[in-house]
């Protein structure tokens, strides 16, 4: 695979231009992706960090979205969104064979489905709490009484739901359900991820965001189990990503706080 070259433009149809020749005629890694003639991408929306769809407009925006365009210009096919309304659901559509590669958190209880590429951004887990809150840290939260909301089926259900011991969970069908929630105070509590918490306190005046956390996020591409070759030329494509600053074009063009590009590599996640 050549190296990754950086032309990322401002305007939508710029996005995914920034990679060298299509690989049709030369790398039979993806052959059956370029006889499909398109590159099915799994979108959990509602978090900052993946992408987030503008609810006036329709249109959808964010580094998964920017990602998934690049690979797919990489290829030289056409870029297909496949859209669920919250990160956890996108493992729904696995199931049915929904979509080619998809963006996720990597996390061990999605590893017995799908395969992980190396991660090309990562970022914490934490809470945010109203002003007025007793909670200071991480483990203030977890105790008797204390409600938690966190988006069904994502990375903060998923390592809550292995850690808390008396708090409970209250899982919402959309990102957006939680910052409600603790507006309405039916919880005390709302789990996410550090950049999205962070955009959030602008809609919810005196809120704020633990500085402790309970998990870090390493989020990559996640290839359907049985697909060895694929994986292969997506780990290099992200390798490269991350070489060329491609990523920290595009966390940057997100405009997301508290992201950083993962290391060169395929660190193991906590």
């Amino acid at each position: 695979m050549g190296v990754l070259t950086l032309t990322l433009g401002i305007g939508a149809e710029a996005l995914g231009q920034q990679t060298s020749s299509p690989q049709q005629a030369t790398d039979s890694r993806v052959a059956d992706l370029v006889r499909a003639g398109k590159l099915r991408v799994g979108l959990g929306l509602g978090v900052p960090t993946l992408a987030i769809k503008d609810p006036a407009t329709g249109e959808v925006r964010g580094s998964a979205l920017d990602l998934g365009q690049a690979l797919a210009a990489r290829i030289g096919i056409d870029f297909v969104p496949v859209e669920y309304p919250r990160p956890g659901a996108v493992m729904e559509g696995l199931r049915t064979g929904a979509w080619d590669v998809a963006l996720l958190a990597i996390d061990p209880s999605r590893s017995a489905e799908v395969d992980f590429s190396p991660p090309y951004m990562e970022y914490d887990l934490t809470y945010m709490v109203l002003a007025e809150s007793s909670v200071r840290n991480i483990a203030d939260a977890d105790q008797p009484g204390i409600r938690i909301a966190v988006e069904r089926g994502g990375a903060g259900d998923i390592r809550l739901s292995r850690v808390l011991k008396r708090a409970e969970l209250v899982r919402t069908d959309t990102v957006a359900a939680g910052l409600e929630l603790l507006r309405a105070g039916k919880v005390e509590v709302r789990a996410g991820v550090r950049p999205g918490l962070l955009q959030d306190t602008a809609r919810l005046p005196g809120a704020r965001v633990l500085e402790d956390r309970f998990g870090v996020i390493r989020v990559a591409m996640a290839i359907p189990k049985g697909h060895t070759e694929r994986l292969a030329y997506i780990s290099d494509f992200i390798e490269e990503a991350k070489a060329s600053g491609l990523i920290k074009q595009i966390i940057e063009r997100a405009g997301l706080r508290g992201v950083q590009v993962a290391p060169a590599g395929n660190p193991s996640t906590e």
